[in-house]
């Protein structure tokens, strides 16, 4: 293995640095990570993952000693047959990306060594999400998935085992992978990839079409663990589309065009559509996004149930929890809305002490969400708290959802004719899930496509509406049938374009004068 020289000299875009000390190149993790990828690739190469040369991997050389951000990287070299690869074929990198060594040349036919194409890429993932490793695979499953739509942004697919894999999903949960658009040079994806990471906080992987995918993981383990389970999920919707079935939906079941459905051999089968008054065919709708608190719930559930719950348990789960990282992650969030609390003079605002003790910090804690919770706050630090304190109440049988009578039945005849339901209320997606999975009806979520909370926005916004629209992959905003029982929501998500209807139910507050939507008393109605 050659060091790099003292001089600056750019590979592939990237910067060498001056020779740092030989100790450190030489160090038993370095050379145990060089080794590790070496086997990596070989494995990946007879997975189908990076034949031909193609693919990369690249993984940081841990120490507990050293910051994630600032862990050497080692890196597989661009051009090399994967499974014939040495741990001396590896380069390694600094934090930044300057190249620290490089391999050495090897006589005719071997072409000169050459840093992996994927750097630039790579090393954003690092940047942006302290990766601790980076795979990118060629595997075809992953190539022809984005093929199947060749205008979709976005992969789709929920109620498969696998997704449990993916790291901050469940079963019931809807996995969300980005599409980018695949360019003549590798380095030339760099700022689609980072914009898809920007817009997908929630992804460890971005999909490239007809090219491959890039995945990422907090350690060698976790990103390999999800391109396996990433790989088998593509499979399995590449298999399910050649059944005529849709892996986006629940059930799985037929996949349904504009037309009608889509059946084993690939023929329309059936017209889709509403017969109207009039015996005219109105076109499906292909989603609808259903409020919670006053349409699929009576508000006195939220109001005499879930929010006292919350704020006589919110003590004994900080108590109980509080060194966990699950719990030290809702503090940080209280903490910084209260500081934006108490400059903004906001009533109710209690400063929580720095340097105080736990029992001092819990008090000013527990003073500050009562205060949020009288005050009805839709604010993401209170929501993802109270949904962590819910979870508890739901584990323990202490808490059983209720929802109206015609919710069941409606869901389950949307999701017979194929209609994709999603939820969007300020409460967070943990307390979504929790309440529609445990009601007197047992679970419901099997009819349930995905889950919105207000990190996609505040639900008085158009913008909000615009953004699920995006998510959603439909054609036109019209295609969304929104259900809520607040004008102001309704508003916002008309403005957008969305269908809407106005829930009426018991504990509704009341509309305005001439309002112009239509009202709904029973979900029996839509």
């Amino acid at each position: 293995m050659a060091a790099a020289s003292a001089a600056p000299l750019a590979i592939n875009g990237v910067v060498k640095m001056a020779t740092p000390p030989q100790a450190y190149l030489e160090s038993n993790k370095l050379k145990e990570t060089k080794a590790l990828l070496s086997e990596l690739c070989r494995q990946f190469y007879h997975l189908g993952w990076v034949s031909g040369t193609g693919g990369s991997i690249t993984i940081k050389v841990h120490d507990d000693s050293i910051p994630k951000s600032q862990q050497l990287i080692v890196m597989s070299p661009s051009g090399v047959q994967k499974e014939r690869m040495v741990d001396d074929d590896m380069y390694v990198l600094s934090p930044n990306g300057s190249v620290l060594s490089e391999p050495l040349g090897k006589p005719w036919p071997h072409k000169p060594p050459k840093c992996s194409d994927c750097a630039p890429l790579f090393l954003r993932a690092y940047e942006m999400r302290n990766a601790g490793a980076v795979i990118h695979s060629h595997g075809m499953e992953s190539c022809l998935v984005t093929m199947i739509n060749p205008l979709s942004k976005e992969f789709r697919i929920t109620h498969m085992e696998m997704i449990k894999g993916i790291q901050g999903h469940g079963y019931h949960d809807e996995l969300v992978v980005p599409i980018i658009e695949n360019t003549a040079h590798e380095r030339e994806l760099t700022e689609s990839l980072t914009e898809a990471i920007k817009a997908y906080p929630k992804t460890t992987a971005v999909l490239v079409r007809n090219h491959g995918i890039y995945i990422w993981g907090d350690s060698w383990i976790s990103a390999k663990t999800q391109a396996e389970c990433y790989h088998y999920l593509f499979d399995a919707a590449i298999k399910l589309h050649q059944l005529g079935l849709n892996w986006s939906t629940p059930s799985h079941g037929p996949i349904h065009s504009s037309n009608g459905v889509i059946g084993r051999n690939g023929k329309v089968s059936a017209k889709a559509g509403i017969l109207s008054s009039d015996n005219s065919i109105e076109p499906s709708r292909r989603c609808i996004v259903l409020d919670i608190e006053g349409t699929t719930t009576p508000i006195s559930f939220v109001t005499d149930v879930l929010f006292p719950y919350a704020r006589e348990n919110v003590g004994r789960h900080l108590e109980l929890t509080y060194d966990e990282a699950e719990t030290q992650d809702d503090i940080k969030l209280l903490k910084a809305q209260v500081q934006e609390d108490l400059e903004n003079g906001v009533s109710g605002a209690v400063p929580i002490p720095s340097d105080g003790g736990k029992e001092e910090v819990i008090a000013a804690l527990v003073a500050n969400v009562e205060a949020m919770i009288k005050a009805d706050r839709k604010i993401t630090s209170l929501k993802q708290l109270q949904g962590h304190v819910w979870r508890t109440g739901f584990q323990k049988n202490e808490i059983e959802a209720v929802v109206f009578d015609d919710v069941p039945e409606a869901l389950e005849k949307w999701h017979a004719l194929g209609i994709k339901v999603y939820i969007y209320s300020s409460g967070s997606r943990l307390a979504q899930r929790l309440l529609f999975g445990n009601t007197s009806y047992g679970d419901l979520r099997k009819y349930l496509c995905g889950f919105f909370d207000t990190t996609v926005g505040n639900k008085k916004e158009s913008k909000s509406y615009i953004e699920i629209t995006e998510s959603l992959g439909v054609d036109n905003p019209s295609e969304i049938l929104f259900v809520t029982d607040v004008y102001q929501e309704a508003t916002a998500a008309k403005s957008a374009g969305l269908d809407v209807i106005i829930s009426i139910r018991p504990g509704n507050g009341p509309l305005p004068d001439n309002h112009g939507f239509k009202t709904v008393g029973s979900f029996s109605e839509i």
